[in-house]
């Protein structure tokens, strides 16, 4: 994810696919123009890259040069289009290729016919690298297409946001999620998790969503993927990772408009985690930390044995099931451990001490993200 003023853009487009794209169109207008030699016209600024990129890879002799308009206002492209440089030289009975890096509402290619009109070329064809069918609402052909596009904003290889973003050699699209923080509090049984995560969803204005919760309001009130963890359930299997996962993706879009999430008891395998963050990714947010609660394990055997007095727990009230839920936490947080780390997102944070200490400590991680 990269920020260019105030907006937030994820990776959309590599840049291998970007050549592959390129070469795709190298291809399409060699086999179509032959022995002859075209002019190729780049629209400045936004294809800059393409046409270098373009006549570097184009294996027969061509012209080039570059007409300037100006379209676009932040986000969105203007009606008026601007000439602020123009053709200098003759074109008469030349094919000429205009190459564009992005069409969409089609605006500049009106401009562009204009353009060419008194020109007397002998043929005059557009290509573009990308291309916004639902976007697109004029006649002109387009004669040569890179790749199809969603309607979105995007950056890169040319593209800018408000001047910033033509030097990154990949696109990236706009996140329609802004703002968000998402994080995956994790704890061995007895560290606090839950009291923490209440403080902090109060603190920060997040939605908690523990799992167990979850499961339990879909068991209850009979809802469709209730129904189904049930009869896995109820036949002593796994519930599979999906049924989770639609579940948890359900609660998010239960609440679309909140600043963040604190996911309780999801994930706890490295499958769990990529899903998660696959779930994030396609509503245009992300898993920014997994914060994780570090307690010595004698400290949680007697936080536990005194809990088990009032909670009612049996899995409270016996050491060796308690050490064994220990145990299994350790091992299936190590693997996540590993996971977020490689990614920069992994905080362990000491678990011991006063709820307000360990609160404290918990924030100064949250603040920094």
């Amino acid at each position: 994810m990269i920020k260019l003023h105030d907006k937030f853009f994820k990776p959309f487009i590599s840049a291998q696919e970007i050549d592959d794209a390129v070469t795709k169109l190298v291809d399409e207008i060699v086999a179509d123009v032959g022995d002859e030699i075209p002019v190729f016209v780049g629209i400045l600024n936004g294809s800059f890259m393409l046409t270098s990129d373009f006549v570097k890879k184009y294996p027969k002799p061509c012209e080039v040069t570059f007409i300037k308009l100006a379209s676009y206002e932040g986000l969105k492209s203007s009606e008026d289009i601007q000439r602020l440089i123009g053709l200098t030289q003759d074109l008469t009975d030349r094919t000429v290729i205009v190459l564009e890096d992005i069409i969409d509402s089609g605006n500049t290619l009106h401009e562009v016919h204009r353009i060419f009109k008194n020109e007397n070329v002998k043929a005059l064809k557009i290509a573009t690298l990308f291309y916004k069918p639902e976007a697109y609402d004029k006649d002109f052909k387009i004669h040569y297409i890179g790749l199809e596009i969603p309607n979105k904003f995007i950056v890169g290889y040319g593209l800018d946001y408000d001047g910033l973003g033509r030097d990154i050699p990949e696109v990236y699209q706009i996140m329609t999620i802004q703002h968000m923080t998402n994080l995956v509090l994790f704890g061995p049984p007895g560290a606090g998790k839950g009291t923490q995560a209440n403080f902090l969803k109060d603190k920060y204005d997040l939605i908690h969503i523990s799992t167990g919760d979850v499961f339990r309001y879909n068991i209850k009130n009979e809802t469709a993927l209730g129904m189904l963890a049930k009869s896995y359930m109820d036949k002593g299997d796994l519930v599979p990772d999906q049924v989770t996962i639609d579940m948890l993706s359900a609660e998010v879009d239960k609440n679309s408009d909140a600043k963040g999430f604190i996911f309780d008891g999801f994930p706890r395998t490295e499958a769990q985690a990529e899903a998660l963050e696959k779930v994030m990714a396609e509503k245009d947010s992300v898993i920014n930390a997994m914060i994780a609660l570090e307690v010595d394990d004698e400290v949680l055997v007697k936080r536990l044995l005194e809990r088990g007095k009032t909670s009612g727990r049996p899995d409270d009230a016996d050491e060796s099931i308690i050490r064994n839920r220990i145990k299994e936490y350790y091992n299936k947080t190590a693997i996540l451990k590993n996971y977020y780390t490689a990614q920069n997102k992994y905080y362990g944070v000491d678990g011991v001490g006063s709820i307000e200490e360990i609160t404290e400590r918990l924030c100064a991680v949250i603040d920094k993200l």
